[in-house]
């Protein structure tokens, strides 16, 4: 047998934002229903970052497919000219164990968090929501915005500028009129940002709550906290949601809530639900029109895995994809 080696840009040829969201949504399904296996992810730290080991078996909605992600976050990577998220895939046959397939984690990565925000977004924000706010400005804010247009249709977005001689606010704006045609507003003002806005996007590797202000009705999609002591968002605002996390281990280590839970701010009772359970129809998403909705999304093995088994069935016999033998 042969293992297929798959590349960023065979992937980025088949793992459409539309795709993603639907591989995700499945993969959260599953999650819900108990057809999944997965260990909280594990974490190797050095002085510049981490190193992140996240295995899944998903065996249910259509899914029998194992695998696991080799993923480092090293915030400080653009002084190298390399990715601050790169990571690797090893898809495996859960029936012998083999290695499927090694390929590229690193796109993947921020597509399907980008798409686990749609699905949070298309239970949780109102549908008729039409401006977006930004706190952060890097790939994951692409990412997110790529994705969220596939649910709701955006007209508009506001994105903060983290001090006058931070370019990526402005250059996140002009590919935004560029790429999707939206009117867009780049302001220093994050409290200017955060409010008026149907969903809010945190997407920064902040370890001091930023978002001290939001509108009734706001969805918010926390995405920036991801290891133990990261925050974006104020307590306060915390308190007053309906919190939705992708997974009670992590979430509560790493998550947004992390932080306020260590410090008694918060217990597992202010914990609404997971977002599996919501999507396996277990219990209902957004109640109102005034209510305010987080997700807590620490991102989960069972998105790569999933998205990593799609892309591999679509590549698996196609011409240019190199074959090796292993044993």
């Amino acid at each position: 047998m042969k293992t297929r080696i798959i590349t960023k840009r065979q992937i980025e040829k088949v793992l459409t934002p539309a795709l993603a969201i639907r591989t995700v949504e499945r993969a959260f399904k599953a999650y819900g229903l108990g057809q999944v296996d997965m260990p909280a992810k594990s974490y190797l730290c050095f002085e510049k970052g981490d190193l992140r080991s996240m295995p899944a078996y998903l065996h249910g909605q259509g899914f029998d497919i194992a695998g696991i992600k080799s993923v480092t976050v090293h915030p400080g990577n653009a002084r190298y000219n390399l990715p601050a998220v790169m990571a690797v895939i090893i898809l495996t046959d859960p029936k012998t164990g083999f290695p499927l397939a090694i390929m590229d984690g690193t796109y993947l990565t921020g597509i399907r968090t980008g798409a686990a925000g749609a699905v949070a977004a298309r239970y949780l924000s109102r549908k008729n929501a039409r401006t977006a706010g930004f706190v952060g400005s890097g790939v994951q804010a692409r990412t997110q915005l790529a994705c969220i247009l596939e649910v709701r249709k955006l007209r508009s977005i506001k994105i903060w500028q983290f001090g006058a001689d931070d370019p990526y606010a402005l250059e996140f704006g002009q590919w935004a009129r560029k790429t999707h045609k939206l009117e867009t507003m780049v302001s220093p003002d994050i409290d200017d940002v955060t409010t008026g806005v149907d969903i809010l996007f945190t997407t920064t590797p902040s370890r001091k709550a930023l978002v001290h202000k939001v509108s009734p009705g706001t969805h918010i999609n926390a995405i920036g906290a991801d290891a133990q002591g990261k925050q974006e968002i104020a307590p306060n605002i915390l308190k007053q949601a309906k919190i939705v996390i992708d997974d009670w281990p992590q979430a509560s280590h790493s998550g947004e809530i992390n932080v306020p839970l260590s410090r008694r701010q918060l217990t597992r009772k202010n914990i609404y639900a997971e977002l599996g359970d919501i999507v396996a129809g277990k219990l209902k998403g957004r109640a109102s029109k005034e209510e305010i909705t987080l997700f807590d999304s620490t991102g989960l093995a069972i998105q790569d895995v999933s998205c990593a088994s799609v892309v591999y069935q679509a590549l698996r016999d196609k011409p240019g994809i190199r074959q090796v033998v292993l044993y």
